[in-house]
């Protein structure tokens, strides 16, 4: 039981380590100038006016956040998830 304890935090960096590469995978599909403008419309936060919160559902739909989850989930289940929950775009 030791040994396992022991190795629980090694699984939760390589959860962490996992779910950040497939988070950078889908983060290369912005171009250079939807980063910057994600990043500024991110530190607004909640004061962005409707014409912004528009543009950052624009850019966030870029990311596939659909395929991100189903990726993340995928890659942590035991068995494979059904294709069809990963989106049209994940074929």
């Amino acid at each position: 039981m030791f040994r396992t304890l022991r190795r629980m935090p090694m699984f939760r960096l390589l959860a962490i380590a996992k779910t950040v590469s497939l988070a950078r995978r889908h983060a290369r599909r912005l171009d250079k100038q939807d980063r910057r403008r994600l990043t500024v419309l991110a530190r607004k936060g909640t004061g962005l006016s409707a014409k912004e919160r528009d543009e950052l559902r624009r850019i966030l739909g870029k990311l596939g956040p659909r395929e991100f989850a189903f990726h993340t989930a995928n890659a942590f289940s035991p068995v494979p998830l059904p294709r069809r929950l990963a989106g049209r775009t994940a074929r």
